[in-house]
């Protein structure tokens, strides 16, 4: 009877492990933070990449027209382009015409 009872106390902390460690295999695999989910998050990373790369492209486009500017040095052309769209100023013998794009 004793080795009948030991047998069984056995039989089930096996069963109960082989639970614990089907439990932890179907979330691993099928679970909110498993392999799909790594997928998900590869693909999350490779489109904010993209988006970083594009951002840093603009950014270089916008210190290279502030850089124009710099009170030490200031682009004459720059300066005109600027005073003709943004203050609509332009020579005394000119007319400055705004029109929609």
């Amino acid at each position: 009877m004793r080795w009948y009872r030991f047998r069984r106390y056995d039989l089930l902390v096996t069963l109960g492990c082989l639970v614990m460690l089907s439990s932890f295999a179907w979330y691993a695999l099928k679970g909110p933070r498993g392999y799909a989910y790594g997928d998900e998050l590869d693909e999350a990373i490779a489109e904010l990449e993209a988006e970083n790369l594009k951002l840093a492209t603009e950014r270089q486009g916008l210190e290279k027209r502030v850089r124009l500017m710099r009170p030490e040095h200031v682009d004459r052309d720059m300066l005109e382009q600027l005073a003709r769209s943004e203050l609509e100023m332009a020579y005394p013998n000119e007319l400055v015409v705004k029109t929609q794009n």
